[in-house]
C-alpha cells in the first residue's frame, strides 16, 4: 500500500530490459549515437514539427536548464506560488540561471491566474533596471496538488506570454499522465496552445532515470548544449537514457502506463469517498488525490502499512484542515496494483 510518490515506483520491465539491450558493445558518446539520433527523430514525430531535444537525469535539471536557455539579466520567471521548481527544488532555478528569480503568481486549483499572473508581470515595467526584467512564464502540468490545466487554460496563459513576449515553458514531470486525462497529443497540449518548451518527464512513469528537455523552436535552444554541459548534464553514455525513451514510446507503452496510474488514482478517490472516516480535499485529475483525514487516523493507517505524505493545505483554501486533522497526498504509478488500492479503502472503513 504505497502512495508516497510515482518516483518510489520501479522501472516497469520493458525499460529495464531496454538498459540491459544497450549495455551490450560498444557506441558513440555524448549524444552522438545512431540511437540517440533516433529518439531524437522520435520526438519529432510526437510532437508534430522540428524540435530540440536533449537529455537530462532529472526533472529538477530539466526545468532548470529551461530557463537557463532564456536567461535574461535581472530575469524574473513566473511560477504558481506552490510551483515544484519554487517550492522543492532547492534554489536549483536560481542557481543554474546564476540568480534569476522565481516570482510567484496565486490561483486556485493549483494554477495560475491569469489576472494575477498579468497583475504581477505589470509590477516589472519595461526599462525599469531596479526591478529587473521577466524572462519566462513557467505553468505546471499536471499541478503540484493533481489538477489540470484544460486547454483554454493554457492558451489563456499563452495569450499573455505572447503579449509580453515572453517564452511559455510546461513542467510535465507527470505530461503522460495529464495527456492521457485530457485525451490530447503532445502537440495539442504545447505548442499548438502556446507552449514554448516543455520539460517531459519518464521517471515518475516507469523509466529509470530519463527526462527530455524539449524546445518546439529548436533556434531558442543555440546555446542548450554549452549550457547543459557546464552544468554537468550532458551524459557521457546518453544511450543509456536514449534506449528508455526507445522502450517508454514504442507502442504506445508511455500512454498505456499513464492510464493505468489514473485508473488507479479514481479507483482510489472513488473508495474515499465512499468512507465515512475522511473525505476527498478536491477532485483529482491524474494520479494524485488528496484527502483529509483525523491526526489519529492517519497514524494508525501507516502502522498498519500505508505509506503516503503529509502535505501542507494550499494557500488560497487555508481552512481546509481542521485542528486535529492532516491533508495526505496518494499517489498512485504504473506499478499500483488494484488490490493494493482496496486494501487501503478497506482500512478507512
Amino acid at each position: 500500500m504505497n502512495f508516497a510518490s510515482d518516483n518510489w515506483a520501479g522501472a516497469h520491465p520493458a525499460i529495464s530490459q531496454s538498459l540491459l539491450t544497450a549495455s551490450a558493445g560498444f557506441s558513440e558518446p555524448y549524444g552522438a549515437s545512431a540511437l540517440d539520433r533516433k529518439i531524437e527523430r522520435q520526438f519529432n514525430e510526437l510532437f508534430e514539427r522540428e524540435v530540440a531535444v536533449f537529455f537530462v537525469s532529472t526533472g529538477t535539471a530539466a526545468n532548470s536548464l529551461a530557463l537557463a536557455a532564456v536567461n535574461r539579466p535581472g530575469g524574473v520567471s513566473f511560477c504558481h506560488r506552490e510551483a515544484h521548481m519554487l517550492e522543492d527544488e532547492c534554489g536549483a532555478p536560481e542557481f543554474f540561471t546564476h540568480g534569476a528569480r522565481l516570482a510567484p503568481v496565486d490561483g486556485y486549483n493549483g494554477k495560475i491566474d491569469p489576472d494575477n499572473l498579468k497583475a504581477e508581470i505589470e509590477r516589472f515595467p519595461p526599462n525599469f533596471v531596479h526591478a529587473g526584467q521577466p524572462m519566462a512564464i513557467s505553468i505546471t502540468q499536471a499541478t503540484e496538488i493533481g489538477t489540470l490545466y484544460q486547454p483554454e487554460e493554457i492558451a489563456a496563459i499563452a495569450d499573455i506570454a505572447q503579449r509580453y513576449q515572453l517564452p511559455l515553458h510546461m513542467d510535465g514531470a507527470r505530461f503522460a499522465n495529464a495527456l492521457t486525462a485530457l485525451q490530447l497529443t503532445p502537440a495539442e497540449m504545447s505548442w499548438k496552445l502556446g507552449v514554448d518548451i516543455v520539460s517531459f518527464g519518464a521517471t515518475k512513469n516507469g523509466c529509470w532515470c530519463a527526462e527530455a528537455l524539449v524546445f518546439m523552436n529548436p533556434a531558442q535552444a543555440k546555446d542548450l548544449p554549452f549550457i547543459r554541459k557546464r552544468a554537468a548534464q550532458l551524459m557521457s553514455k546518453s544511450r543509456f537514457i536514449a534506449c528508455q525513451f526507445e522502450a517508454y514510446l514504442d507502442d504506445g507503452l508511455w500512454l498505456e502506463l499513464a492510464r493505468h496510474a489514473n485508473a488507479m488514482a479514481a479507483r482510489l478517490q472513488n473508495g474515499i469517498a465512499n468512507s465515512k472516516h475522511t473525505r476527498l480535499a478536491w477532485h483529482a485529475e491524474a494520479n494524485e488525490v488528496f484527502a483529509v483525514l483525523d491526526q489519529a487516523h492517519a497514524d494508525r493507517l501507516q502502522q498498519q502499512g500505508a505509506v503516503f505524505y503529509p502535505w501542507n493545505p494550499p494557500r488560497a483554501n487555508p481552512d481546509l484542515v481542521a485542528d486535529r486533522e492532516v491533508l495526505v497526498r496518494l499517489v498512485t504509478s504504473f506499478a499500483t496494483q488494484a488490490e493494493q488500492v482496496d486494501a487501503f479503502t478497506e482500512l478507512l472503513g
